[in-house]
Parts: structure tokens; C-alpha cells; sequence
């Protein structure tokens, strides 16, 4: 169906005269005679009674009339979309973000800052850990990511990153525990014999190498006695007494009443949270994303 067309007739339906709609259309009236026909041989009907005093819509061009403006409309509305997509300005921006992230205040007010921004752009939010972000972001499957790499990682150089926020790694201890001291720091050494409740094993690193490190740097490794994929899982778990755990500090906003986090002693605890994207990341909505940094 012809555009053009649609749009002469819809100039005619509103107008019900061929003079005035020639003049909004800024045409000729002859043309735009000869584009109603064609539209009526396309449709097979006969869209408008025609006599000298009077032009008026035949029952299929009133059904016709409501089609075309929501036809002409759509079309208008995507051309701005695709305008304002090369600008920036709308889209789909894929974010994806560790457990411990939405913790932070200030992920919130980067997300709610974008939004007022950029209003046209839909966010595709979804959570991953470390390694995987680094997957999806070289296989094109995310635009931006929120990670918590390890100290000793190295994010591939075909990515950027920026670090946005810090915090440490804590011990999380059921309150009975016997070192379970508010504010005392512990050497992870001295917990070394000790049942841990901790992630399991995913691709590289995140937190979970993280801790492996920590612990290594204490001479031991971990006996894992209940892996959990969730931080909060895993408060749960050392609420009820299985076993200690190691966590972001953050997470003392939602820690459970079971559960007491006590400073590490040993220097490698502490952590970041970073903001990652490919170099030459082709979306201009990335770009956008990172000017909220400036």
C-alpha cells in the first residue's frame, strides 16, 4: 500500500473536497484525482461519492480512513524513533550487573538519571556475574556491564572500564560463633579449619576468585561445605549455622539478624565495583550511558 496515497486520501476524507486537499498537499488537483483512483483499483472499492456539489466517503472509505491515519501515524512515529536512535536518543541499552550492585545508592541514581535523559531509550536490565558480563560484552549479547572484578583480573583490552565505587570483603559469622565480636577484625588464617558456605564455581574473575585468592593468601584453601549462587542465600545459610561465609560490605544493608559481618584484617580485602564496555562499542546510547560519569 502506497504511502503517498494514503495520505492524499486521508487529505480528501478530512477536507471532502478535492480543491482544498490539493492545496494542503501543495499539488495540483488533477494528480491528486489520479492517486484516488489508483488507491481505489489497489483496494477494489470505491472509497467516495463524487457529485458537483458534494464529495463524501462511500462505507469502505470511512472503514479505510481509521486504517490509513494509524498507517500514516506509525510511519511517522518510527521515522523519528530511527532519528533519534542514530542520535542516541532512543533504543534498547542491555545493562547487566552483579548481585551486590543494586546495593549501591548510587546505581539507582545512574539508572533514574539515564532515564530522565533519555526517556526513548528502554532499558534492558539483567543480572550476571563477572565473567559472564565479559562474555556477553565480546558476543555482543550486553552494551554495558557493572562488575566486581577480582584484584588480580585483567579485563581483556578490547574493553573499557571504569572504576565507579569501593567497598571490602567481610566475614559473615552466625551470631553464636564463638569470634563473633562486633567491630574485631579477623585474620582469615585463624578461621582456616572452619566450614564455608560460598558461590559456586562459575566463569572468572568475580567475587568468587576473589575469595579464593583471599584465602590463599591466608594458606589455606576453603572447605566449601554448601555452595549458593545468591549473596543473600548465602547469609541465609550462615544464619542457620552451616558454615561461615565472605561478602561485600554492601551487603550490611540486608543483612539478616542471624548474621554479624566482622572486619578482615588481611590487605587484600578490599574490592570494586567497575563499569564496563567494549572500546568501540557501536550503539550511541552507550556513549550516552558513559557521559553520566563527566
Amino acid at each position: 500500500m502506497d504511502l503517498r496515497r494514503l495520505t492524499c486520501f486521508l487529505a480528501v476524507a478530512e477536507e471532502l473536497n478535492f480543491s482544498r486537499a490539493a492545496q494542503r498537499l501543495h499539488m495540483s488537483q488533477p494528480p491528486l484525482s489520479q492517486q484516488i483512483r489508483l488507491l481505489e483499483q489497489e483496494m477494489g472499492a470505491q472509497l467516495f461519492e463524487r457529485s458537483r456539489r458534494a464529495v463524501a466517503l462511500t462505507p469502505a472509505g470511512l472503514l479505510l480512513q481509521d486504517k490509513a491515519r494509524q498507517i500514516v501515524e506509525l510511519h511517522q512515529q518510527a521515522g523519528e524513533l530511527v532519528r533519534m536512535a542514530a542520535h542516541g536518543l532512543a533504543g534498547r541499552l542491555r545493562i547487566a550487573f552483579t548481585a551486590s550492585v543494586p546495593l549501591f545508592d548510587e546505581f539507582s541514581t545512574m539508572l533514574r538519571d539515564f532515564r530522565s535523559r533519555h526517556p526513548q531509550v528502554e532499558l534492558d536490565l539483567q543480572h550476571m556475574t563477572t565473567g559472564e558480563q565479559i562474555a556477553a560484552l565480546t558476543a555482543g549479547q550486553i552494551d554495558i556491564g557493572f562488575m566486581r572484578p577480582s584484584p588480580t583480573f585483567r579485563i581483556p583490552v578490547p574493553i573499557r572500564e571504569q572504576t565507579l565505587w569501593r567497598d571490602e570483603l567481610k566475614l559473615a559469622l552466625p551470631v553464636a560463633h564463638a569470634k563473633a565480636a562486633a567491630g574485631e577484625a579477623l585474620a582469615l588464617s585463624s578461621l582456616a579449619d572452619q566450614p564455608f558456605v560460598l558461590h559456586p564455581a562459575v566463569l572468572g574473575g568475580g567475587l568468587h576468585e576473589h575469595i579464593l585468592a583471599l584465602c590463599s593468601e591466608a594458606g589455606f584453601v576453603p572447605r566449601i561445605t554448601q555452595p549458593a549462587r545468591e549473596t543473600s542465600t548465602m547469609m541465609a545459610l550462615v544464619a542457620a549455622g552451616l558454615g561461615l561465609s565472605i561478602v561485600p560490605s554492601v551487603y550490611e544493608r540486608i543483612c539478616p539478624p542471624g548474621v554479624v559481618l566482622q572486619p578482615l584484617a588481611d590487605a587484600a580485602r578490599h574490592s570494586r565495583i567497575a563499569l564496563v564496555s567494549m572500546q568501540q562499542a557501536p550503539s550511541p546510547c552507550v556513549q550516552m550511558f558513559w557521559q553520566l560519569l563527566r
